[in-house]
């Protein structure tokens, strides 16, 4: 281990920049302030989901948070001991948690990664003494090469500071406000015409008025999405699933043709009833969601809830439109004129309002569908 010695004066400066300074002897290696380390945190998971290279976040914290140097000097001399130079350590939150991001550039690096925080328990518990069990050590490993243990990992402390994150408490309280309101009106508006559209339905084919099917929810959580049947009973789903593979893989305009149809969805598809190609069209199909809205599966605003054998065909970056936003029955991609877009540019577009969602930007949204349904560029 490099010999590291931190005086309090040197360690009072370094925090007042957020960072130690490397010194002029050692390779004492820097210690990113709160806000800095967030970031790179963030781009850690962006290059995880863009390139599939994994990373692991130990966390070390305190069981009381405190703000006497000394108190971290030793854990980060034995992090630092540990560490190699791609390593990156900073403060999850000064005096409470520090973070060090492991990226894996190697097969070899898992077992590495893997045995870090054994390492680091052990080193602390030989220089600190007893007082080493008031340090908490967690390991967090950011992986997507299998899709549903990724989905279901558990996530990293929080890097946030505390006014954005009431903030964000705040932003969901109002956009689930607007959902229960929202649905729960249009429930009671639109019941006339739900009652003649099962009429419709059951006049034209044998069968049930609503259509069930799974769907990949939140944090990869499924959940029983409500349409209006609009195909005959007991179709072949094998259609759907090449054509959405084909898609997906392909990256081209959905349908490649000027049908204007939404994708996911087959120009001629034998299995749709006459009926159902009507309601389709005008995306009345999709009314029984705000059933959904109102259970709290979906939002009224928010990336199309994907079917399982999508998710699987999904590259490592897709992954984040079913991690970092609720399922909506509209979204971004349908009123922003460019429905006939690549899947790519689709997920892009559904990243982009889970990074700026506000209940002001959902509003915005829902105000622009009825024009994006009218013109048919928004029924999917």
């Amino acid at each position: 281990m490099p010999n590291v010695s931190v005086t309090p004066r040197v360690w009072a400066r370094a925090r007042a920049r957020g960072a130690y300074a490397r010194t002029r002897h050692t390779q004492q290696a820097l210690v990113l302030g709160r806000n800095l380390f967030r970031d790179v945190l963030a781009r850690e998971r962006w290059r995880t989901h863009r390139f599939n290279e994994c990373f692991t976040l130990v966390v070390i914290e305190r069981q009381e948070s405190t703000s006497d140097d000394l108190a971290w000097r030793l854990p980060v001399q034995v992090l630092c001991g540990i560490k190699r130079d791609t390593d990156i350590l900073g403060w999850l939150e000064p005096g409470k948690a520090l973070g060090l991001i492991v990226p894996e550039m190697a097969s070899s690096d898992r077992s590495y990664a893997s045995s870090i925080t054994l390492r680091l328990r052990s080193d602390l518990t030989m220089q600190i003494g007893a007082s080493g069990a008031s340090y908490t050590i967690t390991a967090h490993r950011y992986d997507l090469s299998n899709p549903s243990s990724t989905i279901a990992a558990p996530p990293a402390p929080s890097t946030e500071p505390l006014g954005a994150r009431v903030s964000a408490s705040i932003g969901a309280a109002l956009k689930r406000t607007l959902d229960v309101v929202g649905s729960a009106t249009l429930l009671a508006l639109l019941s006339p015409v739900f009652a003649v559209i099962a009429l419709l339905i059951k006049a034209k084919s044998p069968g049930p008025v609503f259509f069930k099917q799974e769907r990949v929810g939140q944090s990869g959580k499924p959940f029983m999405m409500l349409k209006f049947r609009t195909m005959h009973v007991d179709n072949d789903p094998s259609i759907h699933r090449q054509f959405v593979s084909d898609f997906i893989k392909a990256g081209k305009p959905e349908n490649g043709d000027a049908s204007g149809e939404a994708p996911f969805k087959i120009v001629g598809d034998p299995r749709v009833t006459p009926i159902g190609q009507f309601l389709r069209r005008s995306s009345l199909d999709e009314l029984p969601q705000f059933l959904n809205v109102l259970l709290g599966d979906m939002s009224l605003v928010g990336p199309r809830p994907p079917l399982r054998y999508e998710v699987e065909q999904y590259q490592p970056w897709h992954y984040r439109r079913v991690l970092d936003a609720k399922p909506g029955i509209t979204g971004l991609w349908q009123v922003s004129g460019r429905s006939r877009t690549t899947f790519d540019e689709m997920v892009r577009l559904d990243l982009r309002y889970a990074k700026r969602s506000s209940p002001w930007t959902d509003i915005k949204i829902l105000l622009a569908t009825p024009r994006a349904v009218i013109s048919g560029k928004g029924a999917r």
